[in-house]
């Protein structure tokens, strides 16, 4: 809604705001499985999905009109223009860096070994997560934000 703040109603901006929790929850809940792809944050099925539409619904519920558009309908058309655009334009750039990356660095991933133990551990000898030595063979630090396996490897080892 923040984008569209400034041309729409109070119930423009609640209807906004329907719409987009009901959107995204869809896409979350039922797109992302049936397609299968990976999205662990969901960030496309809220971030994506949800600037789309609220894009979108800038010019379906705008009641004050700027730049030279002379109607919703109009403006729709340019919202819709600024999506396709975005929808193109963010991926495409997205496969250049990565593309880049990928030279540079010979790989996006990193090694098996490494992602098996999780990258908290295998890059930084600390758990994001500490649940004692009785839940999972943790210990905590003695800073208390973070923890080592008990037996892992030194700090020193891991760099």
């Amino acid at each position: 809604i923040t984008p569209a703040c400034g041309n729409v109603s109070p119930l423009g901006a609640i209807a906004i705001g329907i719409g987009v929790a009901a959107i995204c929850y869809a896409a979350v809940t039922f797109v992302k499985p049936a397609l299968g792809y990976d999205d662990s944050l969901d960030a496309f099925g809220v971030h994506g999905v949800g600037g789309a539409w609220g894009a979108l619904a800038s010019g379906i519920f705008a009641v004050t009109l700027g730049s030279g558009v002379e109607s919703n309908a109009a403006q729709i058309g340019v919202q819709l223009k600024g999506i396709v655009f975005t929808a193109i334009f963010a991926p495409l750039m997205t496969f250049v860096i990565l593309s880049v990356l990928k030279i540079g660095f010979g790989s996006l991933r990193v090694d098996a070994e490494d992602e098996a133990e999780g990258l908290d551990l295998s890059q930084h000898s600390e758990s994001a997560y500490v649940f004692g030595a009785s839940a999972g063979g943790y210990e905590p630090s003695a800073l208390g934000h973070g923890g080592s396996p008990l037996g892992a490897r030194r700090a020193e080892e891991a760099i």
